[in-house]
Formats: C-alpha cells, sequence, structure tokens
C-alpha cells in the first residue's frame, strides 16, 4: 500500500527538527565564548580549540555514523544523534573545567555527526529523484534555522538565567527532538529491503569513485566557507582590513543570505542538468578563487565592497558542496548511501579543519607576538589554494572513472543544442 503523499513531508519535517536543533546545538558555544571564558577563566587561544576538536570530531566521525546509518536506518541514527548532543548539552550545562567541557564538546560533535546524513537519507528514500536535488539545498537551508535558535532564544536564557539554565535548557529540548525522532520517522518507500551490516559493503564504497567524486566535490564547496566562516573569517576581516566587528558581523550574515539565495538555484541546477552537476562545482569553484584574488594579492587593506564581493563569491560555494552529497548517493547503491554520503561530508568539512590549523601554524610563525597584518593573513590564508587545487585534480581524475564505469557518455552542448531547435 503506497503511503500518503502528506507522510512524506511529515517524516521529512521529524528529520528537520532534530536537524535544525543540531545547528543549534552546534553554534550555541559561539553564542557563548564570552561566558565561557569566565566561567572557565580561560583565555582565547583555548576557547578556540572547541571550535576545531568539535568540527574534527564531526568530519571523523562521518564515515562510523555512515556505516551505521546503513545498519541501523535514519530512525535509530536521528534518535541516537540527539540524545547524544543532549547529553553533550546537560555535560556542558554543569561542566566544572574546562577538559570536562572539551569532551563533552566532542561528544555533542559525534550525535551532530549523524544527523545530516539521515536526513538526507530520508530525502533519498521517500521522495522522488527528481526533487532529491533541490530537497536536499532546502534541508540545508531550513537546517541554519538553527542559528537564529542559538542567537535568540539561547543568547537570551544565558545572559537572563545563566549558564547552567541555558544549557540545561538546550539539553531538555533535545531529548524533545529525540522523541520526535521516534514517533515521527518511518522507513520509506524507496527505502532497501535489507541494509548491510557493520562493515559489509565499506571497501566498495571506498573504492567507488562516485564516493570519492562526491568528496572532492564537497571539499571544493567547503572548505573556503568553512575557514571563512567557522574561525579566520572576523579575525581576517577585522585585523587585516581594518573592519568593525559589526561590520564584519553583517559580512557573515549576509554570507547566510547568499546560500538562502543561491541553494534553490544550485538545487534546480542538479535537477535539471545531472550529466552536468561537476560543471557547476568548477563554476562556483571559479568565482571562488575570483574571491580569494580579490583579497589575497592586494598589498594595502580593501574597502568594504570588494569585501563585500568577496563574501558573496565564497559564499555560493556552501550550497555547491552539497552537489558533492548528491553525487555519492547517486552512484553507490542504496544500501551504501549512508556510508558514502558520510565520506563525501568529510571533504569540505575535514580540509577546513586542517586549513584552520594550519592557518594558525602560518600566523603564529609570521607574528609570535599575536598581532597579525594583512600581509600575515595573505600568506596564512594563501594555504586555501592547496585542497582547491587538490579538489580540481580529483574532480577531473574521478569523474572520468565514473562515466567509465557506469558507461556515462555526456553529450557535447553543440548536440545539444541542435537536438533542441529540431523540436
Amino acid at each position: 500500500m503506497r503511503p500518503a503523499p502528506s507522510l512524506r513531508w511529515l517524516v521529512w519535517g521529524a528529520g528537520l527538527a532534530v536537524y535544525v536543533l543540531a545547528v543549534a546545538h552546534r553554534s550555541s558555544f559561539g553564542v557563548a565564548g564570552l561566558a565561557a571564558a569566565d566561567r572557565f577563566d580561560a583565555p582565547a587561544t583555548v576557547l578556540s580549540l572547541f571550535a576545531v576538536l568539535q568540527l574534527g570530531t564531526y568530519a571523523l566521525m562521518q564515515l562510523p555514523m555512515g556505516i551505521a546509518l546503513d545498519a541501523w536506518g535514519p530512525r535509530r541514527l536521528l534518535t541516537a544523534g540527539a540524545l547524544l548532543m543532549a547529553a553533550g548539552q546537560a555535560g556542558m550545562a554543569f561542566a566544572p573545567d574546562v577538559a570536562t567541557a572539551i569532551a563533552v564538546r566532542v561528544l555533542l560533535g559525534c550525535g551532530d555527526a549523524a544527523v545530516f546524513i539521515s536526513v538526507l537519507r530520508l530525502v533519498w528514500t521517500w521522495f522522488d529523484a527528481r526533487q532529491v536535488p533541490l530537497l536536499t539545498q532546502v534541508t540545508g537551508l531550513v537546517g541554519q534555522l538553527g542559528q537564529v535558535v542559538s542567537a535568540v532564544p539561547f543568547a537570551f536564557a544565558l545572559h537572563r538565567f545563566g549558564w547552567t539554565p541555558a544549557f540545561a535548557a538546550m539539553a531538555v529540548v533535545g531529548a524533545l527532538t529525540a522523541a520526535v525522532a521516534v514517533a515521527g520517522v518511518r522507513p520509506g518507500p524507496h527505502e532497501g529491503a535489507a541494509t548491510r551490516r557493520g562493515l559489509d559493503g565499506l571497501g566498495a564504497t571506498l573504492t567507488s569513485p562516485g564516493t570519492w567524486l562526491g568528496f572532492f566535490a564537497h571539499l571544493l564547496g567547503g572548505v573556503s566557507i568553512n575557514t571563512f566562516l567557522l574561525m579566520w573569517g572576523v579575525p581576517f576581516l577585522v585585523e587585516g582590513h581594518g573592519l568593525s566587528t559589526g561590520q564584519a558581523g553583517a559580512l557573515l550574515s549576509l554570507s547566510v543570505g547568499v546560500s538562502i539565495v543561491a541553494g534553490p538555484i544550485v538545487g534546480v541546477f542538479t535537477a535539471r542538468h545531472p550529466l552536468r552537476r561537476t560543471w557547476g562545482t568548477l563554476g562556483v569553484t571559479v568565482l571562488t578563487c575570483a574571491g580569494w584574488a580579490l583579497v589575497l594579492l592586494p598589498t594595502t587593506p580593501r574597502p568594504f565592497w570588494v569585501l563585500t564581493v568577496f563574501t558573496v563569491l565564497i559564499s555560493v560555494g556552501g550550497p555547491s558542496a552539497l552537489i558533492g552529497m548528491d553525487l555519492a548517493a547517486s552512484f553507490n547503491p542504496p544500501e551504501r548511501r549512508g556510508t558514502a554520503q558520510g565520506v563525501a561530508n568529510m571533504g569540505g568539512f575535514g580540509s577546513a579543519v586542517l586549513v584552520m590549523l594550519a592557518v594558525g601554524v602560518v600566523l603564529d610563525q609570521r607574528a609570535p607576538a599575536g598581532t597579525a597584518t594583512l600581509a600575515d593573513y595573505r600568506v596564512a590564508l594563501s594555504v586555501v589554494l592547496v585542497p582547491i587545487a587538490a579538489g580540481v585534480v580529483g574532480i577531473l581524475l574521478t569523474r572520468r572513472r565514473v562515466r567509465a564505469t557506469a558507461g556515462i557518455r555526456v553529450p557535447p552542448l553543440t548536440e545539444v543544442w541542435q537536438r533542441r531547435r529540431r523540436r
């Protein structure tokens, strides 16, 4: 019996509820940065470890969580992820020192790693293939409402009621989303009859060129914007170009707005041109490199409008990174999609962790006193060009293997144009 059409939206909505709160959990410590410095009496360098370790945990846990998704399905994994994040926030509420706080933040990162790929599994198993690219983009965009949750109600609770009540409230809401996952998530009509268990099929996933095509596409889209938004954007704009913190914050907010506009466009493009999805990835990479050229080549601080253009250009990478998730799922069988998308999701986040650390090392070498100049930032942030170059090479090589393995022939544009003229 075919499920009612409305059920797919309810199931997707239940998964989205968990994802929105996952983003809120993820960004809550950034809102609480000043309060954390007071509570733990920790310098900024120590507090920056929270972001790096949490993001690193998220990236490293993608493969194990992808395997678990293929073995257990999205309902169990969303429930487990929500409970892990709730436990992490409860631990943060009562953490007596930095070491404990870091440990529970790592726990939260483990739970966070389970969520997005599980919601994408719901999209793939509940909706028609032609709807998947656009709904993938919408899923990512709606999830960013979690930043509003952390920036408004959580921030209000933190300043009004204090550290422990605010984080405890997040833990309670997190536990409630676990209940939503239990009650609302169901296997989709396109779910395979059986899934592979444990490590069965891992080798096939890791040797599939489609998996790595997705990995490199996600890397190219995600490495620049993640590095900019999650760590080095504000210091680069404030110390390197002399902006106020308010101006820098406005550019970070602009980045979110660009993603909201670009996401549906990228989704429609990938749905209409499935054979040319990597064209979209490489095209956005050209925009990203143009953005970096605007700020890394000149030796003097750039005016605000140039920095605005730079922000717009690299922000399109966020939506384009999700092309990688679509590619990984498209070129792997349903029983291995979770593992494949987990590997792909490591591309943009794992590379960003390495770049963030490398930028810090370069800045420490060039400015040991801690007062970095624009010249220091130009050299340090040039590190991002290394994974971009590797990603372009990876796309070109794995794309050829994918097409050869799948027997795909991409007709030249002239041939496509001639066909359309004959209609």
